[in-house]
């Protein structure tokens, strides 16, 4: 909230415009700029100017802050810090200039396509077209199977927890998620009681009964792992999620909506990975599995750079 505040300084009323911004770390700081030649008695033509480069102030810091406290790697480096920063801002900017209405057509909007691209890299043969009748209309397609409908609509709704950051990376949430995105499909719920196997991967899932274990580890990991950037985090964590592979189906799907969990909560804007993408998605996990993880992060990364440039920054240049 940004507010005007006075201050008396050597016998004269100062006034200055200032916003009080959490950082990432918890702590509160307070910006402020001084607005030269203002009275709160007459008409200020110049608040505009100065609320901009206020909000400038904010970016900087907030920019400066990443690249002060997130670790440095070979991929994450200053440069990228900064750009990925600099997206997550533009991102809160886009979405506070939306309407409600707005707001809610472009998580709809979103909802279709990542739903449509996430479950079409498993083998759902819904169109697009498809997906957008099933969400909107809620309409079975005649000739398509009951099963490939209802993964479409429980997307949906696992989506709408995502955006209304009702999801944590904890176990409860994990299995919570798998429970929403399995319902009506036939598929067993919690996690696996015999063993499975990764299509076109050389790489042993977790046995059945390491399995809570492992996830427990996992989800400590993460949730302890505060001074790496998420969406370096969400790298490993889906890398890891997916050897080990916890539940009977719907592994892949489940572990891409972790990654938007990942970054919804932390401010980020959520990314998708495009049926076009799966070998290079694939290929890309087999490679962290064989101790080559860069791949994967900077796959990652792409997907975050296009799905905010050619979606969210598209939609909002089309609003009339």
């Amino acid at each position: 909230m940004v507010f005007i505040s006075r201050k008396r300084i050597q016998g004269k009323d100062r006034f200055y415009l200032e916003k009080s911004v959490r950082l990432p770390n918890g702590k509160v700081k307070k910006f402020s700029v001084y607005l030269k030649g203002y009275s709160p008695k007459g008409k200020y033509g110049q608040l505009s100017h100065y609320k901009r480069l206020l909000e400038a102030r904010v970016s900087e810091e907030l920019v400066e802050f990443a690249v002060k406290n997130y670790e440095k790697s070979s991929i994450f480096n200053e440069r990228l810090l900064r750009e990925l920063e600099e997206i997550r801002l533009g991102y809160k900017r886009v979405i506070k200039k939306l309407s409600l209405e707005q707001l809610q057509d472009v998580i709809e909007r979103f909802t279709v396509n990542f739903t449509y691209e996430s479950n079409a890299i498993e083998g759902n043969s819904l169109t697009l077209k498809d997906v957008a009748v099933v969400l909107h209309e809620k309409k079975a397609i005649e000739g398509k199977d009951l099963r490939e409908i209802y993964e479409t609509l429980n997307t949906r709704d696992a989506m709408e927890l995502v955006f209304n950051n009702k999801l944590k990376i904890t176990e409860r949430d994990i299995i919570l998620l798998h429970k929403i995105l399995v319902k009506n499909t036939g598929v067993a719920t919690g996690y696996k009681t015999l063993p499975n196997f990764l299509l076109g991967r050389e790489i042993e899932t977790t046995p059945p009964e390491l399995v809570p274990q492992e996830i427990s580890k996992l989800v400590n990991w993460f949730n302890g792992s505060k001074k790496v950037h998420p969406l370096q985090s969400a790298a490993s964590f889906h890398a890891g999620f997916e050897k080990i592979h916890p539940f009977e189906d719907g592994n892949g799907r489940v572990g891409r909506l972790l990654i938007n969990v990942m970054l919804v909560n932390n401010g980020y804007p959520p990314l998708i990975i495009r049926k076009t993408q799966r070998l290079a998605y694939l290929a890309a996990l087999e490679a962290f599995d064989n101790g080559y993880e860069d791949k994967l992060r900077r796959f990652l990364v792409e997907k975050y750079k296009k799905t905010y440039e050619k979606f969210f920054l598209v939609y909002v240049k089309y609003l009339k």
